[in-house]
């Protein structure tokens, strides 16, 4: 540890920072209990504050509490998380919830052990929970704090690395710890609720002033203290990913529609890419439209229009997308899998659960059938008597 600090030295510096400069208005802060605080936390894996706040004041208009989640469908959970990415993430809350319900009376624990135990629950977001909602003392360490402590006591590595990660978190326990042992009385009048308030205070110094890009040491209370700016080595800290090139996959996604203008979604496995999640029909760039439709809709599209391509970039591989319009001559009666797939109006399609890429061409589709009908409307008026 950086022997210019005193552990309960630093906490306070950085309280008192949090209190001049801290963000206290976030939606979840404002009735923090431990379901809201739950969810924002997962909201906020691999997410920015600004891209979570009206996808989790809608959710929480939806399921307000823990038990409203755990009776809903899994269905309806992912509609509302639709478009914010990382799907795993609802379904483990859903599950978690519904594990909630049935084993500890609709109460999140308060144990940490407990904690991790439910799905998609790891120690750094187990520990914001319990310090954010109930008072204790338990550190975090997500990719904010992980920068912070990186920078400020040179801890030179990729933080993913295991060996560096568990260099992070005894620096991160040693912190909080010790300035609970050293000043816990004090810090307690000062700062009530302190180990949550100090967490946040480490988030938010990670997230607005010690960022990635710019980081704003002339306003950052550990200035004086930073190895890494006493170095003058801000940016080499923390070291990132070893860079592997992404590897590319390609797909043909077919929007098959009917003479009514539905179009055809099918609901992907459980586990997986986009898990639960409806998508357009798919296959391999070496099979034919015309054999999946002879296969699964039992007749032929005759007409076929190809879309512009596009790409969609996951965290590990880079997908690239060729979507098909099919437009079939009669309605279908009869569909081969019928429960994993369904015959949808667009405009509903688009308030589903999707992905986004999926979204973005449900949304394409209707602005086209818009044009279309106003083209024919134009036609019609112009048309004489």
């Amino acid at each position: 540890m950086n022997q210019a600090w005193l552990p309960d030295a630093f906490a306070d510096c950085v309280l008192q920072w949090f209190a001049c400069h801290g963000r206290k208005d976030l939606p979840w802060q404002l009735a923090p209990t431990p379901y809201r605080v739950w969810v924002s936390e997962i909201m906020l894996q691999q997410t920015q504050v600004a891209v979570v706040i009206p996808y989790f004041e809608r959710f929480i208009g939806c399921f307000p509490n823990l038990g409203a989640l755990a009776t809903a469908t899994e269905d309806e959970v992912l509609q509302h998380w639709s478009g914010l990415g990382y799907y795993a993430r609802a379904r483990n809350l859903h599950r978690s919830a519904r594990i909630v319900l049935e084993q500890h009376g609709g109460e999140l624990p308060e144990q940490l052990e407990w904690l991790i135990a439910l799905p998609g629950i790891g120690r750094s977001t187990a520990g914001a929970i319990l310090s954010l909602a109930y008072g204790q003392a338990h550190a975090i360490l997500d990719g904010n704090v992980k920068r912070v402590l990186a920078r400020c006591f040179a801890v030179a590595g990729w933080p993913g690395e295991s060996r560096i990660q568990k260099h992070l978190w005894a620096l991160a326990d040693e912190l909080l710890s010790a300035a609970a042992r050293a000043g816990l009385q004090e810090l307690h009048l000062k700062h009530p609720n302190w180990p949550g308030t100090y967490n946040q205070a480490m988030m938010d110094l990670g997230a607005t002033v010690c960022t990635r890009a710019a980081p704003d040491c002339n306003h950052c209370p550990l200035s004086r203290h930073c190895l890494a700016l006493m170095t003058n080595s801000i940016h080499q800290y923390p070291q990132p990913k070893p860079k592997r090139p992404l590897p590319r996959r390609a797909t043909r996604w077919l929007l098959v529609q009917d003479p009514d203008g539905r179009i055809l979604l099918e609901q992907r496995p459980p586990s997986g890419l986009w898990g639960g999640l409806w998508t357009f029909p798919e296959v391999s760039l070496q099979e034919s439209s015309a054999h999946w439709c002879e296969l699964h809709l039992y007749q032929t599209a005759p007409r076929v229009e190809k879309l512009p391509d596009r790409q969609h970039s996951f965290s590990h591989f880079h997908l690239d997308i060729y979507p098909e319009r099919l437009l079939l001559k009669s309605a279908i009666s009869q569909l081969r899998d019928s429960d994993r797939h369904l015959w949808v109006a667009l405009k509903r399609a688009s308030t589903m659960a999707v992905p986004a890429p999926v979204k973005a061409i449900l949304l394409e589709l209707l602005a086209m059938a818009k044009a279309s009908k106003n083209q024919l409307l134009d036609c019609c008026s112009h048309r004489p008597a």
